[in-house]
């Protein structure tokens, strides 16, 4: 991170340049799905991946958790 000239913090991200040997039909297909180009397509699975693992870490916590809501309540609350 650092501070631009007005002392706002700024995330600084990183880019990292690979060679990767990827099936050819299986990258067709998948930017045939996405409807992007490359790097944008892997991009997209690398955060499908990424979701999948905290999904993952939420599932494993149903029923270790108590919660108690009271689901009337919390529906009529203001959505504002």
């Amino acid at each position: 991170m650092y501070f631009d000239t007005d002392q706002f913090m700024v995330a600084q991200t990183y880019d990292k340049r690979i060679t990767a040997n990827l099936p050819e039909k299986l990258l067709k297909e998948a930017r045939n799905v996405t409807g992007k180009g490359i790097t944008e397509t892997i991009v997209i699975g690398l955060e499908l991946i990424r979701r999948s693992r905290a999904y993952d870490k939420a599932q494993n916590l149903k029923g270790k958790i108590k919660i108690e809501i009271d689901l009337d309540v919390s529906r009529e609350r203001s959505r504002n």
